[in-house]
C-alpha cells in the first residue's frame, strides 16, 4: 500500500501518518524529516541543502526529489509507505510517480484531509513544535508529558511565528490554489478520497484504514 496524505496545514497529517505507519506497519515518510536526517547526517545531499539553507533559501524540488529516489531504494518500502507533506504541487507529484515509475512501483490511495479554515486556526493557535526533532504537539488536543519539553528527545517546545490567525489564513489561501490541481489530478485517475479532518482523530484514522483495505 503506497498511500499519501494530502491536506492544509493542521490538518492532522503527521499525526495520522504516525497512527497508519503503526496500524499497518508501513514506514512513515516525511520530506521534512528526510531533509533534516541528510542535513543532519552531513551527506552530499545535505551539504547542498545545508548550503542553500543557510542563506534563508527555500531547498529546490529537484533536491528533495533526489532525497525522496534515495530513500525509496530502502528496503523497508518493498510493502509501501505512508507518504506524509509531499506532493503539494502537480510538478511535485509528476516527479512523484516518475521516480516511483522508474522503480516498478505506483501510488495506490491518496487520501485528502478535507479541513475547515476555523478547525485549522484553532488547532494552530495551540500548536507546539520541539526545537531539536519537529515533532509536534498541542497544549489542548496532544500536550506533552512535561510542560515544555518534547515527550521524544527532551528538546524545548515552541510555537511558530507563523501559527496566528492572519498568517494561517494566508498559508491556506496560498495552499487551497496549491491543491486544487492536485485533487484534479488524482481525481482523474481515481486514486483520490475525501474525508472530513475536523473530526475527532481517532474516527479519522478508522476512516483512512478502512479505505486502505479496500484498495
Amino acid at each position: 500500500m503506497y498511500l499519501v496524505l494530502l491536506g492544509p496545514p493542521g490538518a492532522g497529517k503527521g499525526t495520522q501518518a504516525k497512527k497508519l505507519a503503526e496500524n499497518l506497519r508501513l514506514p512513515h515518510i516525511s520530506t521534512g524529516d528526510i531533509l533534516r536526517r541528510n542535513v543532519k547526517d552531513n551527506t552530499a545531499l545535505g551539504k547542498q541543502a545545508k548550503g542553500i539553507m543557510d542563506k534563508g533559501l527555500l531547498v529546490p524540488d529537484d533536491l528533495v526529489a533526489k532525497m525522496l529516489d534515495e530513500r525509496f531504494n530502502n528496503p523497508d518500502i518493498k510493502n509501501g509507505f505512508i507518504l506524509d507533506g509531499y506532493p503539494r504541487t502537480l510538478a511535485q507529484a509528476k516527479t512523484l510517480d516518475d521516480i516511483l515509475g522508474r522503480k516498478g512501483k505506483k501510488i495506490d490511495l491518496v487520501v485528502y484531509l478535507n479541513t475547515s479554515d476555523e478547525v485549522i486556526i484553532k488547532r494552530l493557535g495551540g500548536r507546539l513544535v520541539c526545537s531539536k526533532c519537529g515533532a509536534n504537539f498541542h497544549v489542548i488536543n496532544m500536550p506533552p508529558k512535561v510542560g515544555g519539553a518534547c515527550d521524544n528527545c527532551g528538546g524545548s517546545l515552541y510555537q511558530r511565528s507563523d501559527d496566528n490567525e492572519i498568517t494561517v489564513r494566508k498559508r491556506l489561501e496560498v495552499y487551497k490554489k496549491e491543491v486544487a490541481s492536485l485533487i484534479e489530478y488524482y481525481s482523474k485517475v481515481k486514486k483520490l478520497r475525501s474525508l472530513n479532518a475536523d473530526l475527532d482523530a481517532g474516527v479519522v484514522l478508522k476512516q483512512i484504514i478502512d479505505l486502505s483495505a479496500k484498495v
